[in-house]
């Protein structure tokens, strides 16, 4: 890992992450770059080192549970990260200030032990790569989950509280908050995201808080670092067009509409953009 953050190199990194495969990528290690394109100079191997030292715990604590008797299962593994994550270290989730953008950062989240269900999240999905567990993020509409497996038994946990263990009806209350009171779960729900599904989402919440403050300059910093790691998203072509018109990078603006328009696959879609697209071009004639 870089030893200080250097926006410029960090970026240079992530679009070389962008290149690789998904299942290449190092989930981690790459959102605590993502974080630190915010925090120039920063030292970052201490999170890294962070990440491995609660790893090393959490084995120590399920090989104890082991030897006390527990047998090895799903349920044992949730209590070794319960007991080291949340009870030693005290992460939860901030249900103070949600909307904090530090709760989207996961050197701040690390700094601070409290974040967003994603950020946490992707803190139990890398101690479990580390300890070669089975441990996934679940793209549940508005409240990131987790799952664990072992041999053919699964449990979805919520990281945000206390590795509190979800059922269908917990799934169902949580899709219907987001996507409204005829929402459904879907099986889709229950399949592991990807890499780049959950990085994405992660700097989504941070790119949609600086859109509601009107901060068009840093929302699109955060989409070029999302079209880094993700280049072949079109959607995020889109974003970048529509906020480079807004800080006044018309061509950029341009390049980004067309793109988007080329790649989008509703008409409706590149209908909308095409409007966008004409009244930036009438703009400069």
């Amino acid at each position: 890992m870089n030893q200080t953050a250097d926006p410029a190199q960090l970026m240079e990194t992530l679009k070389s992450i962008g290149a690789q495969p998904d299942e290449a990528i190092d989930l981690g290690r790459t959102a605590i770059y993502l974080a630190a394109l915010e925090q120039p100079g920063l030292s970052l191997e201490r999170y890294q080192s962070h990440m491995q030292r609660l790893a090393a715990e959490v084995k120590d604590r399920h090989d104890a549970l082991i030897d006390a008797g527990a047998q090895d299962s799903a349920e044992t593994r949730l209590a070794a990260l319960k007991h080291i994550v949340v009870d030693k270290y005290d992460y939860s989730g901030d249900n103070e200030t949600y909307d904090d953008l530090q709760n989207a950062s996961l050197i701040r989240v690390i700094d601070r032990r409290r974040g967003l269900p994603i950020a946490l999240g992707i803190l139990y999905i890398q101690i479990g790569r580390y300890l070669g567990w089975a441990v996934h993020g679940l793209n549940i509409p508005g409240h990131f989950v987790c799952r664990i497996d072992y041999d053919a038994a699964r449990l979805i946990f919520d990281p945000f509280n206390g590795c509190a263990v979800l059922q269908a009806p917990d799934l169902r209350r949580l899709v219907k908050q987001s996507l409204g009171p005829n929402a459904e779960l879907s099986t889709s729900y229950y399949e592991p995201a990807d890499n780049r599904t959950i990085l994405v989402r992660l700097q989504n919440n941070i790119k949609l808080r600086r859109i509601e403050a009107e901060d068009y300059e840093g929302a699109l910093s955060v989409v070029q670092a999302m079209r880094a790691i993700d280049p072949e998203e079109y959607r995020l072509l889109l974003d970048a067009g529509v906020l480079c018109a807004r800080t006044n990078r018309l061509q950029q603006a341009i390049v980004a509409l067309e793109g988007y328009i080329a790649k989008a696959p509703g008409d409706r879609d590149r209908h909308e953009a095409a409007l966008l697209l004409q009244q930036i071009q009438e703009s400069l004639n």
